[in-house]
């Protein structure tokens, strides 16, 4: 009889560590930003749209170049060339000589001078009436085209205002009844003078870096995290990557493209003012006047970093949310809208810092970058007002990208649907890279 085979039990593993469990997981910061920055450079379509904007600012200054060439010979054209009109004067202003040297003459018959103008005979009528203050003068001319008829407004004012200021006979006079003066005013602030208009652009500066770059990043921020869900990848991604290095290397990365595209586009407009400017018809910015307040300067950059911060969570917040690019959409328009509307009381917002809704405006977190901004910029924001946003701004930022981590865990392999964000709060399951 056949003897049944005894199977001994498998001697048990030695004690020790239990194993990691993520043997290949890494918490690399500096690889992710990285993989993401690379990643975003090397896409055609990136600068595709990147060196759009360039381009088309260079087309448009040499197309600036070429109509201001043309424009300055026509004027210089128009500078030399007589102009034959008559004129009626029931002021007794004009001066007969003045007249004759620009080529009028004097007439007593208005119809007979106006039929000239019909035929052709001559190039305008000038009708003066008895009180130019008060009455306009009538100017009638052979029809040359839009731009050449400008000339007969031109010539009717030069022979009034030089025959004025031929009868005054004082320069200083002309010059104080024309209005034609030089101001020169300073102010002052607790016994200390205060730079005007100077310290009012650099803090502004601010400002415009945070539309150009809310502008620029938005929708990239937006498609940070969508991209990877749309490619059914992200499980795959969060087996090597915690979530918070995951997000936070994508900020970063963003932050880095942006402010290679600012300089993109920058590039043309300092090349053009530096060697283009007077060709360009540039305004000559005369950098001396600006004053760098520092307490200002300190108040905007800070400002500008707890927006960004802001803006930068709710719209990877959003795409953790959202399954698809498009139905993130539906929300990212209003969002975008919510940095504009500051602008509609703008006014208000200079004059009447104190007023009910630009005091929402400055507390509202959506709203407080641009309209802090603006009343930094005005000098409106007192200290206490700036530390209370710029805490705000940082404490709430610093809320929505932990909200934002939070819900890219439970989100991420969420595709078909939109994320419950209280069901996500409920759950006991580990999320996923956990």
């Amino acid at each position: 009889m056949t003897q049944p085979t005894i199977t001994k039990p498998s001697p048990a593993p030695p004690p020790g560590p239990a194993p990691a469990k993520r043997p290949f997981a890494q918490h690399n910061l500096g690889t992710v930003v990285g993989f993401e920055f690379t990643r975003t450079l090397k896409k055609r379509g990136f600068w595709i749209a990147t060196l759009s904007i360039p381009v088309v600012i260079a087309i448009v200054f040499a197309l600036v170049f070429l109509s201001n060439s043309s424009t300055a010979a026509s004027a210089d054209a128009q500078k030399t060339a007589a102009v034959s009109f008559t004129y009626t004067d029931g002021s007794g202003l004009i001066t007969p000589e003045i007249a004759t040297a620009m080529g009028g003459r004097q007439t007593s018959d208005p119809d007979k001078a106006l039929q000239d103008v019909k035929d052709g005979a001559t190039d305008a009528y000038f009708l003066y009436p008895a009180d130019p203050a008060t009455q306009p003068v009538k100017v009638y001319g052979t029809d040359k085209g839009v731009f050449e008829n400008g000339k007969y407004d031109a010539v009717a004012k030069q022979l009034l205002t030089a025959s004025a200021q031929a009868a005054i006979g004082s320069p200083p006079l002309t010059a104080a009844a024309s209005g034609d003066v030089k101001t020169e005013s300073q102010t002052f602030k607790d016994g200390q003078l205060t730079g005007g208009f100077g310290s009012v652009v650099p803090p502004l500066m601010f400002l415009l870096i945070f539309y150009v770059s809310i502008i620029l990043l938005s929708n990239q921020m937006l498609n940070s995290t969508l991209e990877e869900k749309e490619n059914r990848v992200t499980e795959m991604i969060l087996t090597t990557l915690n979530p918070t290095t995951l997000i936070i290397g994508k900020v970063i990365a963003l932050f880095m493209v942006g402010l290679v595209q600012i300089l993109v586009f920058l590039t043309p407009i300092v090349v053009g003012y530096l060697f283009f400017r007077e060709k360009l018809a540039l305004p000559d910015v005369d950098l001396s006047n600006l004053t760098f307040e520092p307490g200002t300067m300190v108040v905007g950059a800070l400002l500008l970093l707890g927006g960004f911060t802001v803006f930068t969570g709710v719209l990877v917040a959003i795409g953790a949310i959202m399954p698809t690019t498009k139905d993130a959409g539906t929300i990212f328009g209003p969002l975008m809208a919510m940095i504009f509307i500051p602008f509609y009381t703008g006014t208000l917002i200079v004059s009447d810092p104190h007023a009910p809704i630009v005091q929402i405006f400055t507390y509202f977190p959506l709203s407080a970058p641009v309209t802090a901004l603006l009343r930094n910029g005005f000098g409106t924001l007192s200290a206490l007002e700036a530390t209370i946003v710029i805490a705000e701004l940082f404490i709430i930022g610093f809320l929505i990208l932990r909200l934002a981590v939070h819900l890219f865990r439970y989100g991420s392999i969420q595709y078909s649907s939109k994320l419950s964000i209280a069901g996500t709060f409920r759950q006991r399951t580990p999320p996923a890279g956990e």
